[in-house]
């Protein structure tokens, strides 16, 4: 099947030739795009200069949600089958992308999530504060849609077209993550995750600082109430 990876970038210099030199060496049947959040040092001239990847310079910043967005909209618009979301941090191990692909192609899921949290590991985990939170996201996720998602914030994904394509057109703006789970869930995309290795940050800065944790989980919250009420999108008789 025709596959895109998505990789979102905001000054992540230090990691993207890397990425995309192992995606090119362990996966060259997928194409690649590098959606480049308007950083200041240099990552989409990295990007470009590697040449192992399409690259859509954003003329400003637009945030996490927005260059995902863009990707989902240029995967729409060039019919790909699926596409999976990567991020540019050096998190992601491109060794297990085939994880995810694999349960869109075998048809056993809409999306699929790569989770740190859904088996035990004596790997590198996340701050504690982090995972507090994570914890919180997975009780509000059952309550709202019935499924309990164990790594809401996992930037590590995979999408069948329908479900890529609806997102096109309805994916969060601010911190997306964990409201899409919601939004996909109400709108009866069918959710797995499978297991991810995690490993440290290889360099530039995290979008969401400690610091900032409860003004984001507060956000975040709401956010996803918000979805939980909204009118469902998709209804039984209208098509994407």
């Amino acid at each position: 099947m025709k596959t895109l990876i998505i990789i979102p970038v905001y000054n992540e210099s230090a990691n993207i030739s890397k990425i995309l030199d192992e995606i090119a060496e362990m996966f060259p049947q997928y194409d690649a795009l590098v959606v480049n959040d308007a950083s200041t040092d240099g990552s989409g001239r990295i990007a470009e200069e590697n040449g192992k990847a399409a690259v859509v310079n954003l003329p400003f910043n637009l945030g996490i949600g927005g260059a995902v967005q863009t990707g989902f909209k240029y995967g729409r618009d060039r019919d790909y089958d699926i596409a999976l979301q990567f991020d540019g941090d050096g998190q992601h191990q491109v060794s297990e992308i085939k994880k995810l692909v694999s349960v869109i192609e075998e048809g056993g899921a809409d999306v699929v999530i790569g989770s740190r949290f859904n088996e035990k590991t004596v790997g590198f985990t996340t701050h504690t504060l982090r995972r507090i939170g994570i914890r919180i996201f997975q009780g509000f996720s059952y309550l709202m849609i019935g499924q309990k998602i164990t790594d809401h914030t996992s930037g590590f994904r995979a999408y069948n077209r329908r479900s890529f394509c609806f997102l096109a057109n309805h994916y969060p703006t601010d911190f997306p993550e964990p409201e899409v789970v919601i939004l996909l869930g109400r709108n009866h995309f069918v959710i797995k995750e499978v297991f991810t290795q995690m490993l440290r940050r290889q360099g530039g800065v995290s979008s969401i600082p400690l610091a900032k944790g409860p003004y984001y989980m507060i956000k975040v919250m709401l956010a996803m109430f918000m979805a939980s009420i909204r009118s469902r999108i998709i209804t039984d008789n209208k098509k994407l």
